[in-house]
């Protein structure tokens, strides 16, 4: 193997990050870290959250200076102050959420930042061609000249791919790189992680999804609590091995389900149709029931409707045509508020944004649903012992880990929020729940508990809709699949019939 990469950059044969220590007030995030990732390896990531992998990360990236440790690059030790440092060294970084301006093509995007040899004007032509010359190296299949609005989630990333490998990144750090992707498209983006290790690049994996990284990586990396737990070799590891590593004790991976007992049909949608913020049409024509009883999954790449699907049921968002039934009642274009009294809890998909108000105390947030109502008012007033009663009762019972409930909401971790919006809904005793993306971003011990408390509901008759857009969740969960892809329903997929094959075309848009 040679110093060079096909592209004509210069290989990293090692790197390592020797007690790599971080600390932010109150909170020691990094301790005594060792991490290292060698050239033609894919080497994973792990750990819940708050366990540091993304300060760590961070780090090596010049987003954030350690108080103590070093990194050494090939043997010889650097500092990397900023990412413009970072990519110098040939380190890039494939963030979660694309780093791409929809309204510009993909060179115009490549091309940002970039100093262009004609001066004030842009080397565009030059880029495009490069583009096309790396597309080809690393199987990229990626037009220059396409807007980025345009083109999908995975064609996106490749573009993020190619604005890196523009750069010269001879390290790659995927963060959780297969988030928003279909299983087709997890394939595809997996072969080219294949060719680009056998080029000679190093590769660093961040993800969530255990079946990934024993597919993908040669060895993992579990952090806890900002210290690091072990190395090991993913072949000859499991799934459950790695759980426990992450969580400290046994983990439940997969649910356990009582078989369904689904009754009357609680919540009915019937040819609806809505626009998006920006006035375009969103959902076109989408019906289906979901009963007493049963958990239906929605499974979609992101941004074909299913956001603006939940606000019209919660009253959120107006629906152009068509009808929203709940418990038989017609309550299309009725308010969010004359909804919820109706039996309607809602899990949104912005926990922050449209769950919590972030400066409202643990308590405030759990009696935002019904703080004008009997047990927290009294003759016009706040009843605050039966809200302090009622607040430490939920907090104990749904385990939410808090130093009090006066503590404000935005000093909580995601996991923590999401338990207190579990609490708040789930305590109104429901009808139907409305789940959209109730773990994203959790960790394994806190999506553990979601799912639980979810399947607790479904045992107990309540109708429950789970969007999500990981596929793992929805085949752990849901009784019966719907699959929506540019506003439309493009099957209904009884749980026993679905795999991950068969539901990523339907994903993508291929009838069955």
């Amino acid at each position: 193997m040679t110093d060079l990469l096909p592209s004509g950059h210069p290989r990293i044969d090692h790197l390592e990050m020797r007690g790599i220590t971080k600390r932010f007030p109150g909170v020691l995030a990094s301790d005594h870290v060792d991490f290292d990732v060698r050239t033609g390896e894919v080497h994973a990531l792990l750990g819940e959250n708050g366990a540091g992998k993304s300060t760590l990360m961070r780090i090596l990236y010049g987003l954030y200076q350690p108080d103590e440790g070093e990194i050494r690059l090939n043997g010889q030790v650097v500092s990397i102050q900023s990412p413009a440092d970072a990519i110098r060294y040939g380190i890039g970084m494939i963030h979660q959420h694309f780093m791409l301006v929809p309204t510009l093509t993909v060179k115009e995007n490549v091309a940002l930042g970039l100093k262009s040899s004609r001066s004030f004007l842009t080397d565009l032509d030059k880029v495009a061609a490069r583009i096309e010359q790396l597309a080809k190296l690393y199987s990229l299949d990626v037009d220059p000249d396409a807007v980025v609005w345009q083109l999908s989630v995975g064609q996106q990333q490749r573009v993020e791919i190619i604005k890196a490998l523009y750069r010269g990144a001879a390290l790659l750090i995927l963060d959780e790189p297969t988030a928003v992707l279909t299983p087709q498209e997890v394939d595809e983006f997996f072969v080219i992680l294949e060719q680009m290790k056998r080029d000679g690049h190093a590769l660093i994996f961040i993800s969530h999804k255990l079946h990934e990284v024993i597919q993908l990586c040669n060895r993992v990396t579990v952090l806890r609590d900002g210290r690091t737990i072990g190395t090991t070799k993913v072949e000859g590891t499991t799934k459950q091995q790695l759980a426990e590593m992450m969580v400290g004790r046994p983990a439940g991976l997969q649910p356990t389900k009582k078989p369904l007992d689904a009754h009357e049909v609680r919540l009915s949608v019937r040819n609806v149709e809505a626009l998006n913020d920006r006035g375009r049409p969103a959902l076109r024509g989408v019906s289906f029931d979901v009963r007493a009883g049963e958990i239906v999954g929605l499974a979609g790449v992101s941004g074909n409707g299913q956001r603006t699907l939940a606000e019209v049921i919660a009253g959120l968002r107006p629906a152009t045509s068509g009808e929203v039934s709940l418990g038989g009642r017609n309550v299309t274009g009725l308010s969010p508020r004359r909804v919820m009294a109706l039996g309607l809890s809602y899990i949104p998909e912005e926990r922050m944004r449209d769950g919590m108000i972030r400066e409202f105390t643990v308590a405030e947030n759990i009696i935002l649903r019904e703080f004008d109502q009997p047990p927290y008012a009294r003759s016009g007033f706040l009843n605050q012992a039966a809200i302090q009663r009622n607040s430490r009762e939920l907090v104990n019972s749904f385990n939410v880990k808090t130093p009090s409930l006066e503590t404000p909401a935005k000093n909580l971790s995601g996991g923590n929020i999401q338990k207190i919006i579990l609490a708040r809904e789930i305590s109104r005793r429901p009808q139907v729940i409305v789940a959209a993306q109730p773990t994203r971003g959790l960790d394994i011990g806190a999506t553990e508990y979601v799912h639980a408390r979810l399947l607790e509901q479904r045992d107990q008759g309540t109708a429950t809709l789970l969007i999500s857009e990981d596929l793992d969740e929805i085949l752990a969960l849901a009784d019966r699949i719907l699959v929506i892809c540019d506003g439309r329903i493009m099957g209904d997929v009884p749980r026993a019939e679905a795999t991950a094959e068969k539901l990523g075309l339907l994903m993508a848009g291929v009838e069955s």
